[in-house]
């Protein structure tokens, strides 16, 4: 049987518009290294330093990673931290004028900037098994998208 798959949707006819994007999720931690990264006394660094940097990196890689993105211009993009107890959110905003949307842009910079705080506490994390029991990346969410006229 012949199938054809579409690979990249044809945005070629759709009007170049406003585009914004939020997007936010959680990385629950324990007390150890919610204190550790406040206190900026991680080994591996600033997390929220480094976090921020992937966050906005993995924005801008979007298409690389998710393969049926188109590349899109971006024109901005903001990453936000908040404390919830021992929880650590992040918040992506991205922006631009373009033919499609951009929530893949900011959930994948929440993913990354999660990701990479994670990578950089695993070691304060590690129960004496080696797992991670209490630590887990959750509601990885779209908050907002707006597309003007």
């Amino acid at each position: 049987m012949d199938k054809e798959i579409e690979g990249i949707v044809e945005i070629g006819s759709k009007p170049i518009v406003e585009r914004r994007a939020t997007a936010t999720g959680v990385l629950n931690l324990s007390q150890a290294s919610a204190e550790a990264i406040q206190t900026k006394s991680v080994k591996k660094g600033d997390v929220l330093e480094a976090s921020t940097i992937a966050a906005i990196q993995a924005v801008k890689d979007t298409p690389r990673i998710v393969p049926h993105c188109h590349p899109i211009p971006l024109e901005g993009c903001t990453v936000n931290w908040s404390w919830e107890k021992h929880s650590l959110r992040c918040t992506v905003h991205v922006s631009a004028h373009y033919k499609t949307g951009i929530e893949m842009e900011a959930l994948t910079g929440v993913s990354a900037g999660l990701l990479c705080a994670l990578d950089m506490v695993k070691s304060i994390e590690k129960d004496d098994q080696g797992q991670y029991p209490g630590t887990s990346i959750s509601d990885i969410v779209v908050v907002e998208k707006f597309k003007g006229q």
